[in-house]
């Protein structure tokens, strides 16, 4: 893939030292950065129909431009109807420029489409400073055309940072333009 300049990219070029100032870092390196971000889509139809994975993969890898991977279930469920080892879900591991152009889409793009949108919750960081959020349908992204789509299904979003704790990552989040909840 060809770099692209993205203005989330040139965002985060100008939260470097707003973020140095804020967190008092001595070494440009200690400045938390986005590492990754990984689309997680459950799929738990696809026991009574190998299909619907089929489509659920096309989804994510038009969201993403990356192929899916297919992920299994770890143990049985009888509750579920589900066996080890059964196709359960697929999952998008996102770095580089396709997460820059990933992010881009989700904050510019995709969360203004969502109904009902007051902002995104700031509650959701696990301690260590990566994010979690999710998403009810994919329909909010521009590459998912609502003629083509048989269900609607929703995704698992993880933004993980490389910052050390919440308040770091909340910082660099907002300051990339991430539309938290006032």
């Amino acid at each position: 893939m060809q770099k692209v300049d993205l203005p989330i990219k040139r965002r985060y070029a100008e939260a470097v030292p707003v973020l140095t100032e804020r967190h008092g870092y001595t070494n440009v390196m200690a400045v938390p950065r986005v590492e990754k971000i990984v689309l997680n889509m459950g799929v738990g139809e696809a026991r009574e129909d190998s299909k619907v994975l089929e489509k659920a993969s096309r989804d994510l890898a038009n969201i993403a431009l990356q192929r899916p991977v297919i992920t299994k279930a770890k143990k049985s469920v009888s509750n579920f109807k589900i066996r080890a080892g059964m196709n359960v879900g697929l999952k998008v591991t996102l770095r580089r420029e396709r997460m820059w152009a990933f992010l881009d889409k989700l904050v510019n793009v995709a969360l203004p489409r969502v109904r009902d949108f007051r902002g995104i919750s700031g509650n959701a960081f696990d301690g260590r400073g990566n994010y979690s959020l999710g998403l009810k349908e994919q329909l909010v992204f521009p590459e998912i055309s609502y003629d083509q789509v048989d269900a609607t299904r929703g995704m698992d979003i993880t933004i993980v940072t490389t910052a050390r704790t919440d308040e770091e990552a909340k910082s660099l989040l907002e300051l990339l333009g991430m539309p938290f909840r006032k």
